[in-house]
């Protein structure tokens, strides 16, 4: 965690990679996308915490047609910068046996998260579990899943903002911005 005068610095010295109308866009056409494939699926749409929040809170409104909404808590970060170990905090109340489930997560990047999270809503009986991420960090190799609907890609940077913190902080810009160096 940054005390408030280290975050002022983190943000002051970082690069502004997307604006928040470049956002507004990809929402735009992620909302298109999803509700022409899963608009007659009745779709419990699990949300990815915390990231995902931002996103999921930005997207939802903007899907017109019924829907059920859940979320799991799993990370590899915590505090910091590199994914360490998988810590499954919470897991979706909603039965998923039979359903179609869209996952909505903040940013795919090495795709260990959200290919485990995947893997155990299928174990768990999902008929079909779909990813919509904001972002594709482009690694330049491959991952172990590859999301269904993507709204920008990403240079392989460590980003920030619209959901996405540098050590807890700056989830709340409307922007994404990536440290220098």
């Amino acid at each position: 965690m940054f005390t408030p005068e280290e975050a002022w610095q983190v943000l002051r010295s970082a690069e502004c990679i997307v604006s928040a109308d470049a956002i507004d866009a990809a929402l735009a056409r992620l909302a298109g996308d999803i509700s022409a494939r899963l608009a007659g699926a009745n779709p419990l749409v699990v949300t990815v915490m915390g990231g995902a929040v931002v996103f999921s809170g930005r997207l939802l409104p903007m899907l017109h047609f019924p829907l059920e909404f859940d979320f799991v808590h799993v990370t590899r970060y915590g505090d910091a910068t590199r994914g360490g170990r998988l810590d499954w905090k919470v897991k979706p109340r909603t039965p998923v046996a039979g359903r179609t489930v869209l996952v909505l997560d903040d940013i795919l990047d090495e795709g260990i998260t959200l290919a485990a999270i995947r893997e155990g809503l299928l174990a768990d009986g999902a008929q079909a579990v779909q990813c919509a991420v904001f972002a594709d960090k482009d690694l330049g190799r491959g991952k172990p899943i590859a999301a269904d609907f993507v709204g920008l890609r990403l240079p392989d940077r460590y980003v920030f903002g619209f959901g996405m913190d540098v050590r807890g902080a700056w989830r709340n810009l409307p922007e994404i911005y990536a440290l220098k160096g």
